[in-house]
């Protein structure tokens, strides 16, 4: 099966200012984040992104904020208990749901089950999402790929949209992965 991007959506999972400096590998966690959000403006994927509880967590990071278009918040640990979330997900018509953000152990996992339960398909790019502990992060990734998820990384997903060489899309993505 190979992921399109006429199909495809990311989600952009609470990656927020009081919690995002607790994360493993901060740091690395956000220019993949940069990357990968890069990447998907210049294929033409569509993003959007929540945020949990922002009176208490803050803002998406300034550094990924110039990305974002729409940003829905919520309580629910899922994306999916955000009603205007779901519709927007409906409306897309997307199939595969591309997902990077944080916690992968909470809301990023949460989120994947409700999202395989709905019928799409979540693509986790498991270089672009993170927790606290390592041991988390690692235990949660086992559960997605268990409840149906596709585990990519960003460079690998970022190709597989962009189809073939050759192309100014090209040409961006391989520079930003440099």
């Amino acid at each position: 099966m190979r992921i399109n991007k006429e199909e495809s959506l990311v989600l952009l999972i609470d990656v927020q200012e009081k919690l995002y400096p607790h994360m493993e590998n901060k740091e690395a966690l956000s220019q993949k984040i940069i990357t990968l959000l890069k990447g998907i403006t210049a294929l033409g994927v569509p993003l959007v992104a929540a945020r949990q509880y922002p009176q208490g967590l803050g803002d998406i990071i300034d550094e990924l904020r110039t990305h974002i278009n729409a940003c829905y918040d919520k309580i629910t640990f899922s994306c999916c208990g955000n009603d205007n979330l779901s519709a927007k997900l409906r409306e897309s018509g997307c199939k595969y749901v591309i997902i990077t953000g944080i916690e992968a152990h909470i809301c990023v996992l949460q989120t994947v089950i409700d999202l395989k339960a709905l019928g799409y398909l979540p693509i986790v790019v498991t270089d672009a999402i993170s927790s606290r502990r390592h041991h988390e992060y690692e235990i949660a990734l086992r559960r997605m790929e268990y409840e149906g998820a596709i585990l990519t990384t960003v460079e690998s997903i970022l190709f597989e949209l962009c189809r073939e060489a050759g192309t100014e899309v090209f040409r961006t993505i391989s520079r930003l992965v440099k």
